[in-house]
């Protein structure tokens, strides 16, 4: 798997000032893995940021929102390890005062980006809502004081928000599995289909790696993790990251890949993309 010139091989990867994000990246960000003759270069920035830097082709390997996939296909393949995936539970809206989704049609809901996964699916659930864009660790105050009526909430404020005297109006994470009986994915990594299939599967056996010794170094990674945690305590951090670094994190399996079809073709049918995209999937090299 190693290059063939002495020289490392710049890849530059970003992903997200996230506990999951970071569990994931912790060997490869502290060299505790050959890095098989490539030099890492981490861009750290929130999925929003990541979504518009994917769409310039900024970065070789990225996360990004899955629903941002179809506008990247050209570009990108779809990395089989790393995605961040809920079984049963999602992001979250949330609102000041109790009411029922449907109530909250034509109402201000604060989003945490256009081009994000929750977004996509709020519009499914709520498709006649006025969206304000903002920052998603904005959005719990945003709604307190009033800004907006309801605010969809995602990483740690999805376990967090009741320490705020916020209440949970729809978890789209249910909402999903109650209508399509599938995983819920929400977070992709891509690679620039630019690096050659041979770059990319070796920079994707590298991932792979950092994974499986992260869940086999759980304690360390978890403790490097939590600098990321906005000052969430350890069993939350350990919660949120069981969440979403799992069995799906080391393969895309079928179940989810046919979710990621049925997302695309979801919104597709309520002219939220423009086309259903072909899954364009880079595998790890087998071990």
């Amino acid at each position: 798997m190693g290059l063939t010139d002495t020289q490392p091989r710049v890849v530059s990867i970003g992903h997200t000032p996230d506990m999951d994000d970071a569990f994931m990246f912790y060997a490869i960000a502290q060299h505790l893995i050959p890095l098989e003759g490539f030099r890492i270069e981490h861009v750290v920035e929130d999925i929003q940021a990541l979504n518009q830097r994917a769409l310039k082709a900024e970065l070789d390997m990225t996360a990004i929102s899955a629903a941002s996939y179809p506008v990247l296909a050209e570009e990108y393949w779809i990395v089989s390890v790393g995605s961040s995936v809920g079984q049963g539970y999602g992001p979250l809206v949330i609102a000041k005062q109790p009411c029922s989704p449907e109530e909250l049609r034509g109402k201000r809901i604060a989003v945490p980006g256009m081009r994000t996964t929750a977004y996509m699916l709020l519009r499914l659930a709520i498709p006649e809502f006025e969206a304000i864009e903002m920052r998603f660790e904005a959005i719990p105050q945003a709604v307190l004081e009033g800004q907006v009526d309801a605010g969809l909430v995602i990483h740690e404020w999805q376990l967090t928000y009741h320490d705020a005297g916020l209440l949970p109006i729809l978890d789209l994470g249910i909402w999903w599995q109650q209508q399509v009986k599938l995983p819920l994915p929400l977070g992709l990594n891509v690679i620039r289909k630019g690096l050659g299939r041979k770059r990319a599967q070796q920079v994707a056996t590298v991932f792979r790696e950092s994974i499986l010794y992260a869940f086999a170094h759980q304690d360390e990674a978890l403790a490097y993790a939590m600098q990321y945690g906005r000052g969430t305590d350890p069993a939350r951090a350990r919660q949120f990251i069981g969440m979403y670094v799992n069995e799906e994190s080391l393969t895309l399996s079928k179940h989810c890949r046919e979710a990621l079809k049925l997302l695309y073709a979801r919104a597709h049918e309520a002219g939220l993309i423009d086309r259903v995209p072909t899954l364009s999937v880079i595998e790890p090299l087998k071990t």
